[in-house]
């Protein structure tokens, strides 16, 4: 049995490397052109992902345990949030709506209402968000026991605002004659454990 004999003289191997590694080098600079920054910005209005989660940290917020229907059908106090996932203004007032969620969380009901899934009707019934949107966001309404509007305000509505009209809801001392709230931080908490 006669073999075939291939001869590859080092000039042809050396000439298909180099074509072969220029080849590699336009796919990677084409790879690296065509990737569009991960960089999420607070101060822009560009859709970034969900404004609880990056800009807040809070992911448990959104999608909101009840609807407003359930809250209100059980009495229980609710802060509607109404926003926009592209809104720098929207983004820069999650931190407000998670801090809220943070003291008051437990005893109200805490609905973060995107705007885009408002559907648009006619009218709409005292139990749904849209009835409460006034048209600009960030806008965040409060509710007591009763189902009573206490605070309908849009903008950029201070936390101390809001937590003032959730004291009058919860009947708690105005916030000049209590003690701070502050929590406590991970190592106190198991330091009181391990002693």
């Amino acid at each position: 049995m006669t073999g075939i004999k291939l001869n590859f003289s080092p000039k042809i191997i050396f000439s298909w490397w180099h074509f072969f590694s220029k080849c590699l080098l336009l796919i990677a600079c084409l790879f690296i052109i065509g990737i569009q920054s991960a960089f999420a910005s607070i101060n822009n209005d560009t859709y970034d992902g969900n404004i609880f989660v990056v800009y807040a940290g809070n992911g448990s917020l959104v999608p909101p345990k009840q609807t407003l229907a359930q809250t209100l059908a059980e009495h229980k106090p609710a802060v509607l949030a109404f926003y926009v996932e592209d809104s720098s203004d929207c983004k820069q007032y999650a931190l407000i709506v998670s801090r809220i969620q943070e003291f008051y969380g437990r005893a109200a009901e805490i609905i973060p209402v995107s705007v885009d899934s408002i559907l648009p009707k006619e009218t709409y019934a005292t139990t749904e968000p849209g009835y409460y949107y006034s048209g600009a966001v960030p806008q965040i309404v409060v509710f007591n026991q009763s189902g009573n509007v206490v605070l309908n305000k849009n903008g950029q509505v201070r936390y101390e605002e809001i937590d003032d009209r959730l004291r009058e809801v919860f009947d708690l001392l105005p916030r000049d004659k209590s003690v701070e709230l502050k929590r406590r931080s991970f190592n106190e908490l198991n330091s009181e454990i391990t002693e």
